[in-house]
């Protein structure tokens, strides 16, 4: 009998370069550096290049990869470009120096620009930001290595003229119209890219302080990657000792959990029934108010034209916010470090006719709900900080009392399989990606509430994953296309649940039957090329689905 070849498919192909991706970053961070262009460093690169995310469009072709620069570049600091040593530190009392924070735009992220060669980035929020942060520098090293893998004449230190040409702008600094589009010509040569799509991409980097920015990062990218060629002194990115002593203990999670109990204890809120919503930090408070304290500048309006008003204008947003503060609004800025702001918002403390939706007749002020509403958090943080929340308050006579937890809804953006941008997905299961592990739960909320509103609505499982940009189109056709009916990925749901699970099942420290919502509404689809998160933000897209869910997850909050 003829052997048979068992033949792996893309998905299996692609599931076993994300394993390999997790196995080799968690190797690297427990041995405390690497070289990214080094033995170790190439494993990394070599899966990323087996798997292709989406986001990363053309990285595993020769042409430089456009979209996927700029994702990256937004989410890492300004400058990381220039740095030949890149150090991945904990907070280290950086704050409390000369040095000034740089944060990126897209990611709320402390770095610290030590000297011209070294950037040191502080990571706050658990594995999951490691794991962003190697795969986007994975990503950049190699762009960097194609530039100088086209710029470097073979077995010599020479360059091509392009990059000489390239060179001597940057050394020239403030161009001429004329200048800047033959620099571009010789750019678009090096990247293998033609010119029209690199003036489209020059001008989403410019800003105003510094409008040749594209110019200077494909030089810097170009530069180190032909030095580390020619001298062989190569490029080291570090974990700090603090760093990979304290990941994993909560340190931040506790912290922030802790500010948090004792200012409820202070306005004697522990014992009243507490909802939490992890969400934005304006669509709570907006809903609450925004109709009413509006009503002047919107007499005829619907609320999703006061909404979008808000999204834009800030006078507007003051407004609200001025009288959410007096209508027993409590607002805690992070000093954890964990990045997550609160609010929470009391509502025996509410006016007459102040908040547009109403509690039942009669109910007593010690009855009467309080809302907590969390900013966003990422990825393994989740657990981090919903299971040091739950967890008993402590006073100072260490009397250990218990909150009265009554529901915990969270609302999110997720990447949908089915559908487009702003459609929404309600989970009935999470389940973490490249596991069986598997979290059903009884969703308070339902496909049926949101119907009739112009969105398209889907009901299934949704997969917790360890990095967006680690996705591609054969893991989530399978996902999709499979008995698990998988509608949609996130970030932070198995993580928030199994928190609320061990707290309400096990540790018994909140109400067994505390109730869950889930709802998630659609950034991008990333089966959809030109869909992916890299081809840009919702826009005012995003402001209809964010209020419908904030609005279903009050109104059953103020009829339960």
């Amino acid at each position: 009998m003829g052997r048979t070849t068992i033949k792996t498919t893309r998905a299996q192909e692609s599931t076993n370069a994300i394993e390999r991706l997790y196995i080799t970053m968690r190797h690297l961070f427990n041995r405390g550096f690497y070289k990214p262009t080094g033995v170790s460093g190439e494993s990394l690169r070599n899966a990323l290049l087996q798997l292709r995310p989406e986001i990363y469009g053309s990285v595993a072709e020769e042409k430089a990869e456009l979209s996927g620069l700029i994702y990256v570049i937004e989410r890492l600091p300004e400058g990381i470009e220039q740095c030949k040593f890149i150090n991945l530190t904990s907070d280290e009392g950086y704050a409390k120096s000369h040095f000034k924070a740089i944060i990126p735009p897209k990611r709320r992220r402390n770095c610290y620009r030590i000297d011209e060669e070294q950037m040191n980035i502080e990571i706050t929020r658990g594995r999951s930001e490691i794991y962003d942060i190697l795969t986007h520098l994975t990503f950049l090293f190699i762009e960097s290595e194609k530039i100088c893998k086209r710029v470097l004449i073979e077995d010599t230190d020479k360059t091509i003229r392009d990059w000489g040409k390239l060179e001597a702008a940057i050394k020239k600094g403030k161009l001429t119209q004329s200048e800047r589009e033959v620099t571009l010509i010789h750019t678009a040569n090096i990247l293998g890219r033609s010119f029209e799509e690199i003036i489209e991409v020059y001008e989403n980097f410019a800003t105003k302080d510094n409008p040749e920015r594209f110019l200077h990062i494909v030089y810097w990218l170009g530069k180190l990657a032909i030095e580390e060629e020619i001298t062989g002194e190569k490029r080291v990115i570090t974990f700090s000792a603090l760093l990979r002593e304290r990941l994993g203990h909560h340190i931040h999670g506790e912290r922030w959990a802790n500010t948090i109990k004792e200012v409820l204890n202070k306005n004697g809120l522990l014992e009243r029934p507490i909802h939490i919503i992890s969400a934005n930090m304006h669509s709570v408070m907006n809903s609450l108010f925004a109709r009413i304290a509006l009503a002047k500048q919107f007499p005829d309006s619907d609320s999703l034209e006061i909404y979008e008003a808000l999204s834009t204008n800030s006078t507007l947003r003051n407004k609200v916010e001025t009288m959410a503060k007096k209508n027993g609004m409590i607002a805690i800025d992070d000093v954890s470090g964990t990045n997550i702001n609160v609010q929470i918002f009391d509502m025996a403390k509410i006016g007459d006719n102040a908040c547009c939706y109403e509690l039942p007749e009669g109910l007593a002020d010690t009855k009467k709900p309080v809302i907590f509403v969390m900013d966003y958090a990422f990825g393994e943080q989740a657990y981090e900080t919903i299971d040091e929340l739950l967890k008993p308050f402590k006073d100072k006579k260490k009397s250990a009392q218990y909150l009265n937890i009554a529901s915990i809804s969270i609302m999110g953006k997720a990447g949908i399989l089915e559908g487009g941008k702003g459609d929404l997905m309600i989970p009935s299961a999470h389940i973490f990606e490249g596991t069986a592990d598997n979290y059903p739960f009884e969703n308070e909320l339902c496909a049926k509430d949101f119907e009739g509103h112009g969105l398209k609505v889907f009901e299934g499982t949704m997969v917790t994953v360890l990095g967006t940009s680690l996705q591609n189109k054969d893991i989530l056709k399978f996902f999709n296309q499979s008995t698990w009916n998988v509608i949609g990925l996130e970030m932070e749901g198995v993580h928030y649940q199994k928190a609320v699970q061990s707290a309400s099942k096990i540790r018994k420290s909140i109400r067994e039957d505390v109730k869950v919502r889930y709802a998630y509404y659609a950034s991008d689809n990333p089966l959809e090329t030109g869909s992916t998160l890299a081809s840009g933000g919702l826009g005012t897209a995003g402001v209809k689905p964010t209020y419908l869910i904030t609005d279903k997850i009050l109104t059953q909050l103020f009829n339960s």
